[in-house]
C-alpha cells in the first residue's frame, strides 16, 4: 500500500527539523480547509511559524554570547540630560544599518554620561536583529588575549574577537594597557578593519591622549586609529554624569525628609498647648 502525500507530510517535516511547522500542521490543514487557502498561502502560513520561532531561539543565544553586564534599551536613554547627544542620529544608528557598512562607532565623553547604555542598547538590538555580538571590557578583553597567548592559543582567542558581526569594547582607557596588551589590543582592531567588521567602542580618553591606551606607543595609537577612523561615526557626550545627578537627587531628598521630620518634631504637641493655655 502507497503512503499519501498526507502521510508523509508529518514525517518529512520531522525528518527536516521544522518541529513548530510540524506541531501546527493538523490546525492549519483544517483552518486551510475551512477558508479555501490557496495552496501557496497555507505552505507560507506554516512556514512563517517555523521562522519565527527559529528568530526568536537564534535571539535568545546570540543573547547569551554577547554577555551584556546589563540590559539598557535606547527608549530608556534620557535625551533631555545629554542634550549634545543627536537623537536623529542614534535612531539611524538602530536601523543597525552601520553594520552592513562596515562602521564602527566610538562614543567619548567623561565617566557616567551614558556612552555603555547607548552601547549596549545598539547591541540589543543587533542580536535581535540575528546577528552574533560580544561585550567586553578593554583591560578584560586584553587579559583573555593575554593568557591565550601564554597558553598559545592566541588564534583561536582573536578569532572570538573577531566572528561577531559586532564587537562591543567598553572602558578603552581606564585601565593602563601594557605593552603586550596594546599589541593584542592592536591586533583586535587590525584585524575587524581588514574584515570589515563593526566595532562599539567607549572611552574616557580623547583622541589625542589615546597613547596612554597603547602603553605609550604613538606609533602604535596612530596606526590603531588611522584604521578605527576610517570608517566610523564619533559621538561626543559632554553632559553632566546621570550618577552623580542621581546622587545629588538622592542626597536632596533625604535632606528634605530630615527637614520634614525636624518640623514635625518641633510642633508643639496637643498636650502642650493646652498646657501653655491654662498658663
Amino acid at each position: 500500500m502507497s503512503i499519501t502525500y498526507e502521510q508523509k507530510a508529518p514525517a518529512a517535516l520531522e525528518q527536516l527539523k521544522l518541529t513548530t511547522a510540524l506541531a501546527q500542521l493538523d490546525s492549519a490543514s483544517q483552518q486551510a480547509a475551512a477558508q479555501s487557502w490557496s495552496y501557496s498561502h497555507f505552505l507560507g502560513y506554516l512556514l512563517e511559524a517555523e521562522l519565527q520561532e527559529r528568530h526568536r531561539r537564534t535571539v535568545r543565544l546570540n543573547l547569551q554570547f554577547a554577555r551584556f553586564p546589563y540590559r539598557k534599551r535606547l527608549e530608556d536613554f534620557d535625551y533631555a540630560a545629554q542634550p549634545g547627544v543627536d537623537r536623529r542620529l542614534i535612531d539611524e544608528l538602530a536601523t543597525c544599518r552601520f553594520l552592513h557598512d562596515g562602521r564602527s562607532l566610538v562614543f567619548l565623553g567623561p565617566p557616567g554620561v551614558g556612552k555603555t547604555h547607548l552601547a549596549i542598547a545598539l547591541g540589543l538590538l543587533t542580536a535581535e536583529a540575528g546577528h552574533r555580538v560580544y561585550f567586553t571590557t578593554a583591560i578584560e578583553m586584553t587579559r583573555r588575549l593575554s593568557k591565550a597567548l601564554a597558553e598559545n592559543k592566541l588564534h583561536r582567542e582573536l578569532h572570538n574577537m573577531t566572528r561577531p558581526k559586532l564587537l562591543i569594547i567598553d572602558e578603552v582607557g581606564y585601565l593602563q594597557l601594557d605593552q603586550t596588551q596594546a599589541s593584542l589590543f592592536f591586533q583586535v582592531i587590525s584585524q575587524r578593519y581588514d574584515n570589515n567588521s563593526a566595532i562599539i567602542l567607549t572611552s574616557n580618553k580623547a583622541f589625542s591622549d589615546w597613547a596612554e591606551v597603547f602603553a605609550g606607543d604613538a606609533i602604535m595609537a596612530s596606526a590603531a586609529l588611522d584604521r578605527l577612523l576610517h570608517r566610523c561615526t564619533v559621538i561626543n557626550i559632554r553632559g553632566e554624569s546621570f550618577r552623580l545627578k542621581e546622587k545629588r537627587q538622592a542626597a536632596r531628598s533625604t535632606l528634605d525628609a530630615l527637614l520634614d521630620t525636624s518640623a514635625l518634631t518641633a510642633q508643639p504637641t496637643p498636650a502642650a498647648k493646652e498646657e501653655t493655655a491654662m498658663t
